[in-house]
C-alpha cells in the first residue's frame, strides 16, 4: 500500500526520525491557517507547499512551490489544489491534486553549508536481505546520478536476523562525507529509519532528499513509504490511511470481491485462476501478437458470482477488444467458472467483445457442456497456445 508524504512522515516521526514541521490542507484557507501555525510554532518565515499525490517528481511537474509569505501560501495553494499534476511517474493525463502539505522552511543561515542526500531502505528478494541505498548527491536528479556517476551510489546489506549494526550506520555517515555533529546525527537517523522500516512492515522507505541543515541537523525533507499489504492486519492504523482516490477504481472494486486485479495497457482481457498461470497467460498472449489489458486472478475458491464480477470489471475498460478465460481446475471447479460466464452474459446484457474460454482439470467436461448448451457466442480452446492464437485471430476481424 502506497502512502502520501504527510502520512509517511507521521509514521517516521513515531520511530524517532526527524522531520520538518508541517500540516495538511485541502483548501486555500486551510493552507493559510497551516502557515500561520507553523510561523508561530517554528518561527518559519518561508513555507513549502507540496502536492500530495502518489507519484514522484512532483517538483518537476509544478507540484512543489516555495512561498515567501503567508499571503503567498494561499495563492500557491489555490494554484496547486485542483490541478492535474503530470510528472515522470504519471500518465499523460496526470493526477488530480486534492490536498497539499504545508511545511516549514529548512533553508536558513548557519555555520555550515546545507546539503541534500538520497537514502532508501528496501528488500533484496534474491538474498532475503534488507538493502540501504544512499548517495551524497540527493535531490530531483538522483536518476541522473545513478546513470552518470554510479560510484556515488552506495549500498549497505543488512541481515534481518541480526539487524542493522552500529558499524554499518557509522559507515553510512562516513561515506556521505559527514563530520562532527552532522556525523553523529546521521548515525542516529540511519538507526531510526531502519527501525521504522521494520516496525511498520514496509517494503520500501525512500527519502529524497535527506536534508543536512546549515546547523547540522538531519531531516527527512521528503518521504515515500510502501507498506506490505500482507502485514496490514498488524497495523490497523496504517491500513486506515489508504487513499482510495489515488488508486485505480477498477482495482479498488476488484479488491472488494477478493479478486487480484491490475490494469495494464493492452486490449485482451484476462481472467485466470492462480498468479503463475495468469503470468503465463499474459506471456503467451504477447508471444501470439496480442497485448494483455489486465492481470486478473480469480483465486482458487472462485465461484460463479466472483467470475461474473470479474467480467464486469474487465468490461469497464474500453480498450478491451477480447476476453480470454483460462482456468485450470484444481481447487476451483471448471463448471463453477462456466456458470459464471453464463451468468455474466445473462446479467450484464449483451457482451460485444469475443470471449475465448479454456477449461482444463476438475469438471472441465461439465463446464464445457454448460457453455455449449447455453447458446452463447463463446469460443472454446484446448491448449493455451490455441486459445492465444484464437484471440489474436478474432482481434483481426472488423
Amino acid at each position: 500500500m502506497n502512502l502520501h508524504e504527510y502520512q509517511s512522515k507521521s509514521i517516521l516521526k513515531r520511530f524517532g526520525v526527524c522531520v520538518p514541521e508541517g500540516a495538511l490542507a485541502h483548501t486555500e484557507a486551510e493552507a493559510v491557517k497551516a502557515a500561520e501555525y507553523l510561523q508561530s510554532a517554528t518561527g518559519s518565515d518561508k513555507f513549502v507547499i507540496k502536492a500530495q499525490v502518489h507519484a514522484g517528481g512532483r517538483g518537476k511537474g509544478g507540484g512543489v512551490k516555495v512561498a515567501k509569505s503567508i499571503e503567498e501560501v494561499g495563492l500557491l495553494a489555490s494554484q496547486i489544489i485542483g490541478m492535474q499534476l503530470v510528472t515522470p511517474q504519471t500518465t499523460a493525463d496526470g493526477k488530480l491534486v486534492r490536498k497539499v502539505y504545508v511545511e516549514q522552511n529548512i533553508f536558513y543561515p548557519g555555520p555550515t553549508k546545507p546539503s541534500e542526500i538520497y537514502m532508501s531502505v528496501l528488500l533484496n528478494r534474491q538474498k532475503g536481505h534488507t538493502i540501504m541505498m544512499y548517495s551524497p548527491r540527493g535531490g530531483m536528479d538522483i536518476e541522473a546520478v545513478a546513470e552518470e556517476t554510479p560510484e556515488l551510489i552506495f549500498t549497505e546489506e543488512i541481515d534481518p536476523k541480526i539487524g542493522l549494526q552500529a558499524f554499518q550506520a557509522r559507515k553510512v555517515a562516513f561515506n556521505l562525507g559527514l563530520k562532527d555533529e552532522a556525523y553523529k546525527n546521521m548515525v542516529k537517523f540511519v538507526f531510526a529509519i531502519y527501525k521504522a522500516y521494520e516496525g511498520s512492515d514496509a517494503s520500501l522507505i525512500e527519502i529524497n532528499p535527506v536534508f543536512k541543515t546549515s546547523d547540522n541537523k538531519i531531516l527527512a525533507a521528503d518521504a515515500k513509504m510502501v507498506i506490505d499489504n500482507n502485514a496490514l492486519f498488524r497495523h490497523p492504523d496504517i491500513a486506515a490511511m489508504r487513499d482510495f482516490d489515488e488508486e485505480d477504481p477498477s482495482e479498488v472494486e476488484a479488491a472488494r470481491h477478493d479478486l487480484n486485479y491490475v490494469k495494464l495497457n493492452g486490449n485482451v482481457g484476462c481472467m485466470v485462476n492462480g498468479a503463475g498461470l495468469a503470468m503465463a497467460t499474459m506471456d503467451i498472449i504477447k508471444f501470439s501478437g496480442g497485448n494483455p489489458a489486465n492481470f486478473l486472478d480469480v483465486g482458487g475458491s472462485a465461484n460463479a458470482k466472483r467470475v461474473e464480477e470479474g467480467f464486469r470489471i474487465i468490461l469497464k475498460d474500453p480498450a478491451v477488444k477480447a476476453i480470454l478465460v483460462n482456468i485450470f481446475g484444481g481447487i476451483v471447479r471448471c463448471d463453477r467458472v462456466a456458470q459464471g460466464v453464463v451468468d455474466a452474459y445473462k446479467n450484464i446484457g449483451e457482451i460485444k467483445v469475443p470471449i475465448i474460454v479454456r477449461l482444463q482439470g476438475t469438471n472441465a467436461s461439465e463446464g464445457k457442456k454448460l457453455i455449449d448448451e447455453s447458446g452463447l457466442k463463446v469460443h472454446s480452446a484446448i491448449t493455451l497456445k490455441e486459445a492465444a492464437d484464437l484471440v489474436t485471430e478474432l482481434l483481426k476481424k472488423p
